[in-house]
């Protein structure tokens, strides 16, 4: 079963380990194990509230822009590999370079 934590959540475990707790006590009270808390503690430890939610703002921000450049990598390739190939004749590369950019600028809308 997956759970979602909040970050109060975590923090509030973390800050229990640090002023002396179980870490079997916590882990029994949050219904999770001692692997995920030690997850949370090398990823967490020392953060307060608001700086773990920017944590994981920025993860996500990250995650997206990385996807981003994928994608334009891909298109970038795509490009490289129908100019290179000598398919069509030079005057009708101009048209299929302008078709696939108006599809994949379509696309990224």
């Amino acid at each position: 079963m997956n759970k979602r934590y909040s970050d109060e959540q975590i923090t509030k475990a973390i800050k229990e380990h640090e002023a002396g707790a179980q870490v079997e006590d916590i882990c029994r009270d949050l219904g999770t194990s001692s692997g995920t808390f030690s997850n949370w503690r090398s990823k967490f430890a020392g953060l307060e509230v608001n700086e773990t939610k920017r944590l994981r703002e920025l993860e996500t921000e990250n995650n997206k822009l990385k996807r981003l450049l994928a994608d334009k990598l891909l298109e970038v390739e795509a490009m490289k590999d129908v100019l290179s190939k000598k398919v069509v004749e030079p005057a009708g590369r101009k048209e299929i370079v302008s078709h696939l950019s108006s599809v994949i600028g379509s696309a990224n809308d």
